[in-house]
C-alpha cells in the first residue's frame, strides 16, 4: 500500500474575484493536480505567468483558493476561506521568497533566530542548531554583521537557514536566487544541496531556470500557459549526489534539459 503523500494539490484553481461592469476574471490556474511524498525535491516550471508564485503562495496560506483542494498529511486544510486559513499551516510550512525579508536592525544571527524566539523555542539546543546552519552556509564570523554588511549571496544564505532552523517539514521556495549573479547562484544551489542532504526536507521549488530545475530536482513539474495545468511531468534520472558546477558532464542532464526546454517553449 502506497504512503499517504506528505503534500497533495488537487483540482486547484485560481481567478481573481470580478470587478463591477467588467467580465469574469480568466482563470490563472485551473484543475491542477499533483502530490509530493516526504523527502522530495520538487522542482516546478514553466513560462512567465503562468501562475507558479500564486500556486505557493495558495499552499503557504497566504492567498486563497477558488477551487480545489489542498491536503497536508492526508487532512485537507481551508484553501478557499480566509477567515479560516492559517499562513504557513502553524509553522509546518516554510516559506523561501525572492526577497530575502531579513530585517534590517537584527544581525545574521539574530535574524536566524527570530522565528524561534518567536515561537518560544530559542534554547541552547536551538542555538547550537543555527550556529551549526550559519557554518554549513559559510556564514560563520558573520553572525554580528548587519544585512546591509552582507553581500547579496549571504543574505540569501541567511534567510534560508532562517527558515530551516525552525524545521518545517515542507518548505517552499520561490525563485530564491534569481536575483544574484551566475557564480553566487550556482554557489547558493551547492549549499542548498548540501543542507537538503542532512535533513531530506519536502521541498518544492519554482524557478524559471531548466538547469537549476534538473540540477537541484528529483522531479521536476511543467506547467502550462495560464491557465496553469500539469503540462508534464519528468523524473530526474540523475544520480546524487550531484555537482552543480559540473553539471554538463552528469549523465542523462542534456537529454532531460532538451524535453524539458522544448515543453516551456
Amino acid at each position: 500500500m502506497a504512503a499517504t503523500p506528505l503534500l497533495e494539490v488537487r483540482n486547484l484553481g485560481k481567478r481573481f474575484p470580478q470587478r463591477a461592469g467588467r467580465e469574469p476574471a480568466p482563470w490563472i490556474i485551473r484543475d491542477l493536480t499533483f502530490s509530493v511524498p516526504d523527502g522530495e525535491f520538487l522542482t516546478i516550471i514553466g513560462p512567465s505567468g503562468a501562475g507558479k508564485s500564486t500556486l505557493l503562495n495558495m499552499i503557504a496560506q497566504v492567498d486563497v483558493a477558488s477551487a480545489g483542494d489542498i491536503i497536508f498529511k492526508g487532512d485537507k486544510i481551508a484553501a478557499d476561506d480566509p477567515k479560516h486559513m492559517r499562513p504557513g499551516l502553524d509553522r509546518r510550512v516554510g516559506y523561501v521568497t525572492q526577497d530575502d525579508n531579513l530585517l534590517p536592525w537584527r544581525t545574521t544571527i539574530d535574524n536566524v533566530l527570530f522565528p524561534l524566539e518567536v515561537q518560544g523555542r530559542l534554547d541552547d539546543k536551538a542555538r547550537q542548531h543555527a550556529q551549526m546552519l550559519v557554518e554549513a552556509v559559510g556564514l560563520k564570523g558573520y553572525e554580528r554583521y548587519y544585512p546591509h554588511e552582507l553581500s547579496g549571496g549571504m543574505r540569501k544564505r541567511a534567510a534560508l537557514i532562517r527558515t530551516l532552523v525552525y524545521d518545517p517539514p515542507v518548505i517552499l521556495m520561490d525563485e530564491p536566487f534569481g536575483a544574484v549573479d551566475a557564480q553566487t547562484r550556482q554557489q547558493l544551489q551547492e549549499d542548498l544541496l548540501r543542507l537538503w542532504t542532512l535533513g531530506r526536507k519536502t521541498i518544492v521549488f519554482v524557478t524559471h531556470d531548466i538547469v537549476e530545475a534538473v540540477v537541484l530536482g528529483d522531479r521536476t513539474l511543467v506547467l502550462s500557459r495560464q491557465p496553469a495545468r500539469i503540462k508534464a511531468e519528468h523524473l530526474i534520472p540523475i544520480p546524487r549526489p550531484r555537482s552543480v558546477k559540473d553539471f554538463l558532464s552528469l549523465t542523462g542532464f542534456a537529454e532531460i534539459y532538451e524535453r524539458i526546454r522544448a515543453e516551456v517553449q
